[in-house]
């Protein structure tokens, strides 16, 4: 790993500057200190329901000073994907306002006339129907592509069926196993550190979960530091067979280091 000095930062959303729908202790200090600093960074987060407008709003009203621009989702990164592979290609879309404007800002013509792609993203309310549709598409040659693998996300009433949950669903009907572009895909990372310029030896990425945040950190060349805020628990480190470079019990304890 390198030694020099970090540069620029990755940090993940929820459950590291938010839990809860409250701001994690000492996060709203430490993005302040990132944003004084002038070192570039980006927020990341795998829910591709919102769009960044939607995600700045919503952290002014927990007290974050962010800007739309510092926040990177697994729907903007799809999108970007897509227009790279095809530009001004067509898809069939499953998800919300984050990824359709996504789409649309990149060029991509939503239809479910023979679309170059199916792409399937978090939705609060899967339609038996939409997911049907998207099942005879995908058997008649679309590319199956999904934002993010994770089987489920969190809500107050407990965990809902998430983006990988409905996509087992689509590839157990159609034989067909989907691209997934958020963590732990490591393309999550590299397009996070493009759109900010930055390189991967002199960039850490934040996060609380050790089979995301970390793993895709790790696989990108970053330095990880695992945050003791969300998911994972200092005890639940041995069992995976690799290490975050660090851990911290949240980000309180890195605002000293911007």
């Amino acid at each position: 790993m390198s030694n020099k000095p970090i540069e620029s930062w990755l940090t993940d959303m929820d459950g590291v500057l938010v839990h809860e729908g409250s701001p994690v202790p000492g996060a709203v200090e430490f993005i302040g200190r990132l944003r004084a600093s002038g070192k570039p960074f980006l927020v990341l987060t795998n829910n591709s329901i919102y769009t960044p407008r939607d995600l700045h709003a919503r952290l002014s009203r927990l007290g974050f000073d962010l800007p739309e621009t510092a926040i990177w989702t697994s729907a903007l990164a799809t999108a970007q994907f897509l227009a790279d592979q095809r530009p001004g290609g067509t898809a069939y879309v499953i998800g919300e306002a984050g990824l359709t404007t996504a789409l649309h800002n990149a060029g991509y013509i939503l239809t479910d006339y023979q679309p170059e792609y199916c792409v399937l993203g978090e939705t609060r309310n899967y339609s038996f129907e939409a997911i049907t549709t998207m099942i005879r598409l995908i058997n008649t040659g679309s590319r199956f592509i999904c934002t993010n693998p994770d089987a489920t996300g969190p809500s107050n009433e407990g965990a809902l069926p998430a983006a990988g949950s409905v996509a087992a669903l689509i590839t157990r009907a159609t034989g067909k196993e989907p691209y997934y572009v958020g963590k732990p895909n490591p393309m999550m990372m590299r397009s996070a550190l493009n759109q900010i310029g930055a390189h991967s030896e002199t960039a850490a990425m934040i996060g609380d979960r050790m089979d995301t945040d970390v793993l895709c950190g790790l696989e990108a060349g970053l330095r990880t530091v695992l945050v003791l805020t969300g998911i994972s628990k200092r005890e639940d480190v041995d069992h995976h067979p690799f290490r975050p470079s660090r851990i911290v019990d949240s980000v309180a304890d890195l605002i000293d280091e911007i």
